[in-house]
């Protein structure tokens, strides 16, 4: 029980952090270096499979290639809500994150935070539950740890659980945390993206009683998304399409799947996390993803009616949350197929 009251005191530390910094302004926006690109690009991202695509862009160069005369500056995360509260400070210029987090950045700020300038993920979140439980039911009254409360699984879980009207103890603990929580039998389940939902399953003997991608149509869902603040992507448009060429390559490195590529996640994860994943659980975690830099836009009107429906977002129009303009324009002259934005994006 110790491990989730210091989880609980470490994100509401960090929370407190990084609200001072929205309070107090942040950062300004990177300079320009003389040829007009920003002398800098602050980005964040989570040491998660999900995230494979930025772990794979930052830790094999390929985005600091792209990003030429800009320099790289990386964070790493828990989860969205907190990389949010970064954007919002003026720490950050852009980030990998989740639908949930990506909409109350922008309708929490009237519209004027972000743009979602494209998707990276499809799929890799489940719920894991202790090898007894074998119904949903079961898990009424019990404890089910999310990363943290608002991020993408969080309002999953609460979502599914409301809907199959099970009254489950919906509980805030650190990934970093979720394994020890799950091995000491403090929590009965957990609804985690991968590589966790891995873990728990092949090293502690959890069951995977909920895959998330069943509960869409076509088993299509955003997971993950690349955001960039709008003040960043009107000052430096240049600097976001070279960020979204690396992006493009690098999504297509990882789409690949292949044994260099999961090693070379597996080895940038041991240097974020200090420990590398079981060759198992690798395998599977990157089975469980579909790499994409389409952002099924569609599932995000969804994922607004979702976090509304649990009350952790408000009703709001999400037009010009998307701008995936330059995106397109280098999907169509790479003579790949172009995405929608479901009219959700800038006029």
């Amino acid at each position: 029980m110790g491990f989730i009251k210091r989880s609980a005191a470490l994100l509401a530390a960090g929370a407190l952090v990084l609200g001072a910094a929205a309070c107090s302004g942040g950062s300004s926006t990177p300079k320009a270096n003389s040829d007009g690109a920003a002398s800098e690009l602050r980005l964040g991202y989570f040491p998660n499979i999900t995230h494979a695509t930025a772990i794979y862009g930052v830790s094999s160069g390929i985005f600091q290639k792209d990003l030429g005369s800009t320099k790289l500056t990386t964070k790493t995360f828990n989860a969205g809500p907190e990389t949010i509260e970064a954007l919002r400070g003026g720490a950050l210029d852009a980030a990998f994150l989740g639908p949930n987090p990506a909409i109350n950045g922008f309708t929490q700020t009237g519209g004027s935070l972000l743009r979602i300038v494209a998707g990276t993920t499809s799929g890799g979140a489940a719920l894991i539950t202790q090898p007894d439980i074998t119904n949903v039911s079961q898990l009424a009254g019990k404890k089910v740890a999310t990363p943290q409360v608002g991020n993408t699984q969080d309002v999953a879980a609460k979502f599914y659980f409301k809907d199959k009207s099970v009254k489950a103890n919906v509980i805030a603990v650190a990934n970093a945390d979720v394994e020890a929580a799950f091995k000491g039998k403090s929590i009965s389940a957990a609804w985690v993206p991968e590589p966790y939902a891995s873990r728990l399953v092949l090293n502690d003997g959890g069951k995977k009683l909920v895959d998330e991608a069943t509960l869409w149509p076509d088993g299509k869902f955003v997971t993950t998304q690349l955001v960039v603040t709008q003040a960043f992507l009107k000052k430096y448009p240049s600097t976001v399409e070279n960020l979204l060429k690396g992006l493009i390559e690098a999504n297509d490195k990882v789409a690949s799947k292949s044994a260099d590529v999961q090693s070379a996640v597996n080895d940038a994860i041991k240097g974020l996390s200090g420990k590398s994943l079981k060759p198992a659980v690798l395998t599977s975690a990157f089975a469980a993803l579909s790499p994409t830099v389409d952002p099924i836009a569609s599932s995000l009107k969804t994922d607004l009616e979702h976090g509304v429906e649990i009350g952790v977002s408000k009703q709001a129009d999400l037009k010009g949350i998307y701008d995936v303009t330059i995106l397109n324009k280098l999907l169509k002259a790479a003579g790949k197929p172009e995405v929608d934005d479901a009219g959700l994006g800038v006029s």
